[in-house]
Parts: C-alpha cells; sequence; structure tokens
C-alpha cells in the first residue's frame, strides 16, 4: 500500500485509558500507516477535558461532546444536570480561539442501546436531548445504534437532526441503511466489514452510495478480522480501507480518497 494513501478514523477512543501507556507510539505507527487525522467521541462529561486537552496538543485531532448510552447511568441526567453540561459545552467553546474551536466537530456519541439495563424511554429521552443541541450548535451527531435502528429511525423523522450525522460501526440492511441516508446520515464502515461472516453488512456497503460512507476504528475496541481480542488501534484503518475496496471492486487509494472527503465535508474540517 502506498505510504501516499492518507486515511481518516472518523471514530477513534483514543483518550481512553487503554492508550495511557503508549499514545504517542501508537499514533506515531498510525501515522506511518497513512492515518492523518481521527475524531475522538465523548462519551461522558467528567471525559470531555481530558478529550480538549489531547485534541488542542495533536494537530490533526478532532472531538465531540455526549453522552454514550452506555455511561447514562453513571452520571446525573435530570434537567437541570442537562443543562449544566449545556453551560458546560458552551463555556468551553467561547474559551477557546476562534481558529480552535472548528475542532469540535460534532455532538456525540450518543444514541440507543437495547443491549443494556436502562429504559428505551429514558435513552430516548437523553438522544433527544443531545439532537436538540446538536441543531443548536450547528453539528452533525455522532450516533451509537444497538439493535435499534427502527427507533431511530422513527424519532429522527419526527425530531430531525438538522445537520445530518453518522451512524457509527453500522451493521444492518441495505433497507435500513438507505432509511437512515434519506435522513441525512453517513454510516461508519469499521472492523465488521473484514469478518467474511458478516455478508449482509458488507453487501450492504458494496450497495450504498459512496458519498455516504465514512471510515473508522472504533479503537480500541471492534478489531478487524484476524485480531479478535487485541487492543484495536487506528494503524488497523487500512486493512478496513482495502475490506472496503475489494467489496466494492475499487482501488484501496479512491476508498482513501472518497471516505476522506465525506469525512470532511461531514464534520466541516479542512
Amino acid at each position: 500500500m502506498s505510504n501516499s494513501i492518507a486515511f481518516f478514523d472518523s471514530h477513534c477512543h483514543f483518550d481512553f485509558p487503554e492508550f495511557d501507556a503508549d499514545r504517542m507510539e501508537v499514533w506515531q505507527a498510525a501515522q506511518s500507516a497513512g492515518v492523518k487525522a481521527l475524531v475522538m467521541p465523548g462519551v461522558y462529561p467528567q471525559q470531555w477535558d481530558r478529550l480538549v486537552k489531547l485534541s488542542l496538543a495533536m494537530p490533526g485531532f478532532y472531538w465531540a461532546f455526549g453522552i454514550h448510552p452506555c455511561w447514562i447511568h453513571q452520571v446525573p441526567v435530570d434537567v437541570d444536570s442537562l443543562r449544566r453540561y449545556e453551560t458546560q459545552i458552551d463555556t468551553y467553546l467561547a474559551g477557546l480561539p476562534e481558529q480552535e474551536r472548528h475542532r469540535c466537530v460534532a455532538v456525540g456519541e450518543c444514541g440507543l442501546d437495547k443491549t443494556i439495563d436502562l429504559p428505551l424511554s429514558q435513552q430516548l429521552g437523553i438522544f433527544s436531548w443531545h439532537i436538540d443541541l446538536a441543531n443548536r450548535l450547528g453539528k452533525p451527531l455522532i450516533v451509537h445504534s444497538l439493535k435499534t435502528h427502527n427507533e431511530l429511525i422513527a424519532l429522527c423523522k419526527k425530531h430531525k437532526p438538522q445537520y445530518g450525522g453518522v451512524v457509527h460501526a453500522f451493521s444492518g440492511s441495505y433497507d435500513t441503511a438507505m432509511q437512515l441516508i434519506d435522513l441525512g446520515f453517513c454510516l461508519g464502515a469499521g472492523g465488521v466489514i473484514t469478518y467474511e461472516r458478516a455478508q449482509k453488512t458488507r453487501a450492504t456497503f458494496a450497495r450504498v452510495p459512496f458519498d455516504a460512507i465514512v471510515l473508522e476504528t472504533d479503537a480500541p475496541d471492534m478489531p478487524p478480522s484476524g485480531r479478535q481480542g487485541m487492543r484495536n488501534t487506528s494503524q488497523a484503518l487500512p486493512l478496513i480501507a482495502q475490506a472496503l475496496a475489494d467489496l466494492r471492486g475499487v482501488s484501496v487509494e479512491e476508498v482513501a480518497a472518497k471516505t476522506v472527503a465525506n469525512t470532511r465535508r461531514l464534520f466541516h474540517c479542512n
């Protein structure tokens, strides 16, 4: 694979403790593999300060503010707390130099998950709060949806994210994918498409409009085929790109160029 190919990891939890011991080495290896930029999603308010500081210290790093459904039970989410989080976000952004403010590119990671012990009604309420926040800030959403695509589609039809977003780690049918794309979402192609057994997802990414696909690793989770049980890193992104190229019958260079352009368009980053 040519060293001149550039990739953009649209979803990487590079601030997580799994990288504390060797973060710079991991990033250098990813850069050597062609990864030039990444987005780190927020997962709960206590993590946001770390996200901002790490992003501002590293060229090519971007971040998002959000509360992941798996972290909702760990933080207060009453009306007053949500209002306080909004004030916290506004304060972060107002305190940044104008040339750095754009590196907050999205709201999320947020969404819905039927595999966790949290009432879906509560998850829907918090997700609606994220949609309102994204619409007010003029930013897209980074969405986590696990066994909840129907509920996600129904909510977004009623309560539209005005600036679109990405359904990360998408794993679903072509029909579901097209409904999400019609609502303004891109789809995150990650390690799942490297597994031969993921036939439905692979078939979907072979067919959906190329303009709607972004690449991601979800590191340190969701390693590609052959690396099960190992820590995932952005260095795996070229493997995912190659799998997508094979599925679509195009070159990996075309996949890299197209998905980087899609990611930068989605997140409005240079």
